[in-house]
Order: structure tokens, then C-alpha cells, then sequence
């Protein structure tokens, strides 16, 4: 009797969490209902106007304070500096779960199932987002737009469907940044994508990208990313990592071949990042990246996409990787994003950091830019923010760091005082001396002559801590 009382406890302790996790689809409180076709009627965010641009002194959360589409900044509009984009998996995807919780957020117009008229139903808010926050681009992964099918032909089916969508709704005005395929949650990643051990996920995976980069570039994508999660190790008493290289340069090489043969002019990008989820990840870094792209013939072909939270977990600031880049010819695109510094792991919070913004924005400005690339969101709500208006408030955060961020990189450059900081302090090779060592036209024996005639060298001060009081100064 006592075993059949606990059952009876345990089965209506369940049914009770199996109603109460259902979201609630169409609560009147939103001024959301739905038709008697199931589908959403009315607005989405109905609650949040057209975001404007107010000012620094507007204290109306839902109103942009530094961002100024139209304003020109260095002879460009910060819209064309900034190009941001909305990243849809973070931004509609996301529930809030952790490995310790589970999701804590259910937006009204989820029905709690990932339907192909649920994935539908996302993309029209999707475009509502977009319009309402201003933005004309977005990001995605296949399989956070579109559910799997029971076979790779029904799930290519699903993809086109949702696509055909997003297509009408774009218009004329709104692009993907890029598109990319996801290639790390489905258990037949476990080992890896191209550097899986078995043959049939490599196959698996390139069928994957390519439909990926054909759906990227019937929307009229810019870009398309790679990011190999689970390209890497856990041990390598298992793994045979120049084996496994091979193959992801081979696979890469024909990803490139493949976007040439369908006519799609977007640059490829890789996206660096140590470790999380494997234990090692090969593009570890921009440099480590850089050095294997030029291993294996593939410079020409991929330009980087550096994620700032990646950059900190490699154990180097944003800038820097960033300046990696950029010196190289090959900075592409930037995942703007942060994490907690007391936090060891890819927490993907939004960037509200005005330092850090401004030594990004230095080297945007620096690169001229970042067309075809741009700034996409990779960053979601912490997990106790739970209301649709923080989707706005965030992003709106996000924007406005880095459009303050560029204002001052701005006034750093017309100021000039820490460029000419800069200089003095390299002003030793401005000379005949320095011009020949620079052309590689200085031996050892012409260098040796000339520390036998000078004698022990002057060192002159880095002035650090002046660099740094002018940086700040323009914060």
C-alpha cells in the first residue's frame, strides 16, 4: 500500500511539472491571441515601440543613447562602422538553462514544440525584433532555424521550408551577416565534424555545410562561419592529431571550392576558440589559426572571426587578438561579446565595457573597417532576466557600448596625442640605420660596427602609464 501511495505522489508530482513547464502561447496580458489556425495574430513585442535614437541624457530604457545610425563618425555613418547584427540562437533560442538549472525563460509565442510551424512562427519574430531594434542584419545556425528531420533529405526539406520564409520577410533591406551549420550538438559530433574518426560524420558534415552555405546564400548572406566546437581532443592517447588536421584542411578546402562553384561571393570565416566544448579545440587562437591556414594553402581563402569572450578564454585580451588579425589582412568579422573575469568558461555576456569597446573600435577603425563583416551579437540574457523587454534593453546596451566605444576611438585618432606617443617611442628607426634593417638590408657585421662605435645604448622610457592616462582621458 505504502509503494502504491508513493507512486500515486510521484505521478502527480510529474503531471503537475509536465503542465506547468508547457509556456503559455497566447497570454492576453501581451495583446498576442491566436486564430483558430494556431498561428500568432497581432504583434509579438507590442509592448516596445520603434527604438530611437534620444541621447546621452535620455533616461528611457528602450531608446538608444550613443547610437546614431545616420551620424558620421570619420567620415562614415556609425551604421556603416558598426553593422550589427542579431544573433537568432541566443536571442530566440535561448532558455535560460545551465548544466546546474533548467530554462527559467518561455517567450509567450513558444507552444513548447519545435515544429516546423513553431520554427516559422520564430522567424516573424524574429523580423519584428529586427525592425523594431533598427537592425538589417541577423545570424544563424541550420538547425536553430529549422527542426531535424528523420532523415538528412527531410531535414534539408524542413530547412527550405522555414528559409522560403525568412526569405519574403527579409525584403530588400535585411541580409544575414552569415549563415553557418551546427555541427556540435547532434550526438553524431561527439568525435568532431571534419576531424570525426568516422568517415560517415566527416560525409555527414559536409552535406551539412553545404546546404548551409547554399541556404546562407540564397538569403543573400555576406558572410559564412566556421566554428569547430567539437573540432579537437580530449586526450591525445587516442587521437591522431596530425591525421586529424589533415582532415579539417582538406574539408575546408573543399568548402571553398564548393562556395566558388555555387557563385557565392561571401568571405568564409573561422572562428578561433581554445577549448569549450572539447578540451583542446585546434583553432585555439587567431595565431594559431593563422599559422595552420598557412600550413595547409589556405590564406587567401578564409579571413578570421573573432569572438572577444574566446579571445579572454584563450588567456589574451579582445584587442589583441583582434590586432592579430588585423595585421595579417585578415580580420573578417567580430562577435562582440564579454565574459565574467571570475568566470572560467564562455558565459557570452553582452559587451558594456566602455574601455574595452574603445580598444576594439581602434582596431575597426585601423581596418578600415569590417565590411562585408560586422559586429553580431553572440551574447544572451543572463538566466534570471526573463522578460521579452530584456531582449531590447540588452541589445540596446550592447549597441550603444560599442557606438561609445567608436566615439572615443574617434577622438583618440583626431586627438593624435597617443599616436605621437607611439611613435617617439619607435622614432630610433626612423633613421638611414633603421630604414636598412627594416628592408632586410642590415647584416650582422654592419650592425656589429655600429654597437662598437656608439657603445652602450640609451633606453628611453615606454611611458605606460602616460598612454594609459590619455586613453582613459577619452573614456
Amino acid at each position: 500500500m505504502a509503494g502504491r501511495i508513493l507512486l500515486l505522489v510521484l505521478f502527480m508530482n510529474a503531471a503537475f511539472l509536465i503542465v506547468n513547464a508547457v509556456p503559455e502561447t497566447c497570454p492576453a496580458d501581451l495583446g498576442g491571441k491566436c486564430g483558430e489556425d494556431g498561428e500568432w495574430e497581432g504583434e509579438f513585442f507590442p509592448g516596445v515601440p520603434k527604438i530611437k535614437y534620444e541621447g546621452p541624457s535620455s533616461k528611457n530604457p528602450l531608446s538608444y543613447k550613443w547610437y546614431n545610425a545616420e551620424e558620421v563618425i570619420l567620415g562614415k555613418k556609425m551604421k556603416d562602422w558598426l553593422r550589427f547584427s542579431v544573433a537568432f540562437w541566443h536571442t530566440f533560442r535561448g532558455t535560460g538553462a545551465d548544466p546546474f538549472g533548467a530554462p527559467t525563460k518561455a517567450w509567450p509565442w513558444e507552444d513548447g514544440t519545435n515544429s516546423i510551424a513553431m520554427a516559422k512562427r520564430r522567424m516573424r519574430a524574429n523580423f519584428e525584433f529586427l525592425n523594431k531594434l533598427g537592425v538589417d542584419r541577423w545570424c544563424f545556425h541550420d538547425r536553430d532555424i529549422a527542426p531535424d528531420g528523420k532523415t538528412l533529405k527531410e531535414t534539408n526539406s524542413n530547412l527550405d521550408e522555414v528559409v522560403a520564409l525568412a526569405k519574403e520577410l527579409q525584403g530588400d533591406k535585411i541580409r544575414p551577416l552569415w549563415g553557418t551549420a551546427q555541427l556540435f550538438m547532434h550526438p553524431r559530433y561527439m568525435h568532431g565534424a571534419a576531424t570525426s574518426s568516422e568517415l560517415g560524420v566527416y560525409a555527414y558534415a559536409a552535406a551539412q555545410v553545404k546546404k548551409a552555405m547554399e541556404v546562407t546564400h540564397y538569403l543573400g548572406g555576406e558572410n559564412y562561419v566556421f566554428w569547430g566546437g567539437r573540432e579537437g581532443y580530449q586526450t591525445l592517447l587516442n587521437t591522431d592529431m596530425e591525421r586529424e588536421l589533415d582532415h579539417m584542411a582538406k574539408f575546408l578546402e573543399a568548402a571553398a571550392a564548393y562556395k566558388k562553384k555555387i557563385g557565392f561571393n561571401g568571405t568564409l570565416l573561422i572562428e578561433p576558440k581554445p577549448q569549450e566544448p572539447t578540451k583542446h579545440q585546434y583553432d585555439w587562437d587567431a595565431a594559431t589559426t593563422l599559422n595552420f591556414l598557412h600550413k595547409y594553402g589556405l590564406l587567401g581563402e578564409f579571413k578570421l572571426n573573432i569572438e572577444c569572450n574566446h579571445a579572454t578564454l584563450s588567456g589574451h585580451s579582445c584587442h589583441h587578438d583582434l590586432e592579430t588579425a588585423r595585421i595579417n589582412g585578415m580580420l573578417g568579422n567580430i562577435d562582440a561579446n564579454t565574459g565574467d573575469p571570475q568566470v572560467g568558461w564562455d558565459t557570452d555576456q553582452f559587451l558594456t565595457d566602455v574601455g574595452e569597446a574603445t580598444m576594439v573600435m581602434l582596431s575597426v577603425i585601423r581596418n578600415g573597417g569590417l565590411a562585408p563583416g560586422g559586429f553580431n551579437f553572440d551574447a544572451k540574457l543572463r538566466r534570471e532576466s526573463k522578460d521579452v523587454e530584456d531582449l531590447f534593453i540588452a541589445h540596446i546596451s550592447g549597441m550603444d557600448t560599442l557606438a561609445r566605444g567608436l566615439r572615443n576611438a574617434a577622438k583618440l585618432i583626431e586627438d593624435g596625442s597617443l599616436a605621437e606617443l607611439v611613435r617617439k617611442r619607435y622614432s630610433s628607426f626612423d633613421t638611414e640605420l633603421g630604414a636598412q634593417i627594416e628592408a632586410g638590408k642590415a647584416d650582422f657585421e654592419m650592425l656589429e660596427k655600429k654597437a662598437m662605435e656608439w657603445g652602450e645604448p640609451k633606453v628611453a622610457s615606454a611611458k605606460q602609464e602616460l598612454a594609459e592616462m590619455i586613453f582613459q582621458s577619452a573614456l
